[in-house]
């Protein structure tokens, strides 16, 4: 896994001039399920080292986004490049073993897994190293060591979020996706996923969030891009989008 001491999310190709090329680099991407074109070409950039944030409402096309740069889904058009490679229609475990990683919304766990094989399970594509990885997660989540020969679907949803983000780390992502991790959470309990976001940022992690709670994601983000019925309307700093009076009257309850 990666840490703070290899700050591998912070190496790569070079660009223009000497500057680091971009992480993840979308350019026209458009995605169609059957006649429904569900992003109508969507271009964004995630840096090293940033949180960059999708706000929108449900169906924007965020999730859809998500799991195109996975490799999901399969009816693709334009341009997806990971650390100066292009992926786009590259099988998923392919780009999970490059150091791509998805937490699905909705803690999608293995319900009837144990936490420890949740979390091993995560590892199936890099079993180097696995018990220091283990180790890593159980130090982010103490919580998760603790339960760790429970079931998973008797964990609280606090608790199976933290597993999610647990299991996605197993596979020593450089670039770490996360899907609407707020959704049917305590407001005490989203308070603590964000800040386990900023946390594993600070440790050098690359994140591009997915979230409705727009004044949160934006809190801990260093950048935002808005998206409406599959396109991307507005993309600024997280400062700039928390005082934009589109934003904040469309998003931000003001």
């Amino acid at each position: 896994m990666a840490s703070s001491s290899t700050a591998a999310p912070f190496r790569g190709n070079r660009g223009v001039g000497g500057i680091p090329a971009p992480l993840l680099s979308i350019t026209s991407l458009c995605v169609s399920y059957g006649h429904i074109r569900a992003l109508k070409g969507v271009s964004l950039e995630v840096n090293r080292g940033e949180i960059v944030v999708l706000i929108g409402a449900n169906g924007a096309g965020k999730t859809t986004l998500l799991e195109s740069v996975l490799g999901i889904n399969a009816q693709v058009t334009g341009s997806v490049v990971f650390d100066g490679k292009s992926i786009r229609g590259r099988a998923a475990d392919r780009n999970v073993r490059a150091g791509l990683c998805l937490v699905p919304e909705g803690r999608g766990v293995f319900a009837s897994m144990s936490v420890l094989d949740n979390l091993l399970l995560g590892a199936h594509n890099n079993m180097r190293n696995v018990t220091a990885h283990l180790n890593r997660v159980y130090e982010w989540f103490p919580i998760l060591r603790k339960r760790r020969d429970q079931v998973a679907r008797t964990l609280s949803g606090g608790e199976r979020q933290m597993l999610a983000i647990g299991r996605a780390l197993m596979s020593a992502p450089r670039l770490i996706m996360v899907d609407e991790p707020s959704i049917g959470l305590a407001p005490i309990v989203v308070n603590d996923i964000f800040a386990i976001l900023k946390k594993l940022n600070a440790e050098g992690y690359t994140i591009l969030l997915s979230e409705q709670n727009a004044y949160k994601a934006l809190q801990c983000a260093h950048r935002g891009y808005v998206m409406e019925t599959g396109l991307v309307t507005l993309a600024g700093s997280s400062e700039r989008l928390l005082n934009d009076p589109g934003v904040k009257a469309a998003y931000l309850g003001a």
